[in-house]
């Protein structure tokens, strides 16, 4: 059964998790993509503030496709998380939290998430409609010229997520293929 988090996620909320866990979030997270990450850094190296309170805050990578008639979203599948690499570690340093995406992570982005305590989420890749039924309310807060990458507010419920990275930096790409390799060596 996956163990349901509300948001914000603080980091206490998120100390406990281990990678390989599967999670739902129900809250508000935010969307941006690489360009909307360029900005936010930008404006966080002026000095200025951002669009939205990034302590305890969820980004999620991804550039929804238009909402139909009666919908709040379109298509809501996770982008590969690298594009932020370059970008993440100042967010999470700034206090953001959660991300959600999909492929693996940079150290850099490792080592800041085991220094600030936030936590790597991933969401299924092709499942963007089913995602979407889980977002209740979408709105556009920053960089609507960015289009599909503009950075949107959305009002989540039982988003489902499994950890990736937790905040000890333990990573489910390397304990998962240790498991895997562990269990074939153990068959007769």
């Amino acid at each position: 059964m996956a163990r349901r988090l509300t948001t914000p996620l603080t980091r206490e909320k998120l100390r406990d998790l281990r990678c390989g866990e599967s999670v739902t979030i129900t809250g508000t997270i935010y969307t941006a993509r690489d360009a909307a990450h360029k900005r936010l850094v930008e404006l966080a190296r002026a000095g200025k503030p951002l669009p939205f309170d990034i302590r305890d805050a969820t980004i999620y990578y991804v550039g929804p496709t238009p909402a139909r008639p009666g919908t709040s979203i379109g298509s809501a599948g996770p982008t590969t998380s690298y594009r932020m690499d370059a970008y993440s570690p100042t967010l999470i340093a700034l206090g953001e939290t959660g991300m959600i995406g999909k492929g693996k992570r940079g150290p850099e982005v490792v080592e800041a998430m085991k220094q600030h305590g936030a936590v790597y989420f991933g969401a299924i890749g092709g499942a963007g409609a089913l995602l979407a039924r889980c977002v209740k309310k979408a709105e556009i807060v920053a960089y609507e010229d960015l289009g599909a990458e503009a950075v949107r507010r959305l009002e989540v419920e039982e988003l489902p997520v499994v950890v990736v990275i937790d905040s000890q930096g333990r990573s489910l790409y390397e304990t998962g293929r240790r498991d895997y390799l562990e269990h074939r060596r153990e068959e007769p």
